[in-house]
């Protein structure tokens, strides 16, 4: 398809890109503007202001994004701010682009069968604390972050920079095992990670995933416990270079060490990256098993105002 040569100088094309507007190559000076949902959801009110910004300042159509965010089509260059102007009143905002902390994904997992975290809770306090609070902080290069709500993988958090995802980790009383012919938990794992041996039950730590389809299988209650919890990728990555997130060794057990983590993969990313490179890059230049002993220290945090501050390090 054939671009058509643009109107806009550059560097406004690039200003206004900042801003969440990229230029659409079918015109000569109108750009799509990317509205962000903070986590995939929204009210009846503010997809009506959407779709009415659409038909005031666009082309009346507007399509959906891979990362839940919306795009409002073809908006004419002098459009850009009465548009912005527009959405601002119904608590929404433009943005998404450049070399930082982009709009979180989210699944459904609030509401979903599946889910076994406040997906669209956890989503939504990411993007206060981290996409708004980060804004001004820039790293050496995009920064994407996905919350699934169970190891059913639907968002693919563990193909992003940082991907967090529900668990249900079974505690197990073995003692109230009767070691059933027909085990009912057995049967219920997905992963084939219990079995029957020996007249007892056992799991397969190498197998199971911690989604806990096998909650209260067991009549005798031999798996009636669990620990609700939230496992961490680091270094995903999809695109041209396709790398799958490696997991953190640890099982974190309350949100407010999810947020901290997360912090500190970002504080990471902007100390030990180089421009350009993605967080994949800097973990398999400084090595996994360094970045991991970095983030479960507190040294990051300890130097976070310096971090901050510091300019990206240039290209070697």
């Amino acid at each position: 398809m054939k671009t058509v040569e643009c109107t806009i100088p550059s560097e406004e094309v690039a200003r206004v890109k900042g801003l969440g507007f990229l230029r659409d190559k079918n015109t000569a000076d109108c750009f799509n503007a990317r509205v962000i949902t903070r986590n995939g959801k929204l009210t009846a009110e503010k997809l009506k202001a959407i779709a009415d910004a659409s038909k005031l300042f666009g082309s009346g159509e507007v399509t959906m994004t891979t990362r839940m965010t919306l795009e409002i089509q073809r908006i004419p260059y002098s459009n850009i701010d009465p548009l912005r102007e527009y959405l601002a009143k119904y608590d929404l905002f433009t943005g998404g682009t450049g070399p930082k902390v982009r709009p979180v994904v989210s699944c459904k997992g609030t509401t979903c069968q599946y889910g076994l975290i406040d997906t669209f809770a956890l989503s939504e306090e990411i993007h206060n604390r981290f996409y708004e609070g980060y804004s001004s902080v820039k790293l050496p290069h995009k920064f994407k972050i996905a919350v699934g709500g169970c190891p059913n993988n639907c968002a693919k958090p563990d193909l992003n920079d940082v991907g967090i995802i529900g668990q249900l980790k079974p505690v197990v009383n073995f003692d109230a095992c009767r070691g059933c012919k027909v085990c009912l938990v057995e049967k219920s794992c997905p992963m084939k990670a219990c079995r029957v041996e020996n007249g007892k039950i056992t799991v397969d730590e190498s197998l199971c995933n911690n989604c806990g389809r096998c909650k209260d299988a067991c009549h005798f209650k031999a798996f009636a416990e669990y620990q609700n919890g939230y496992k961490i990728y680091i270094g995903g990555r999809w695109g041209k270079k396709v790398a799958r997130g490696i997991p953190l060794s640890k099982i974190f057990t309350s949100k407010e060490e999810v947020l901290e983590m997360l912090e500190k993969i970002i504080l990471l990313f902007k100390d030990k990256g180089i421009a350009g490179e993605r967080l994949r890059d800097t973990i398999e230049r400084i090595t996994f098993e360094t970045a991991e002993a970095l983030l479960l220290s507190n040294e990051l945090l300890e130097r976070k105002e310096e971090i901050i501050e510091k300019a990206v390090q240039a290209k070697i």
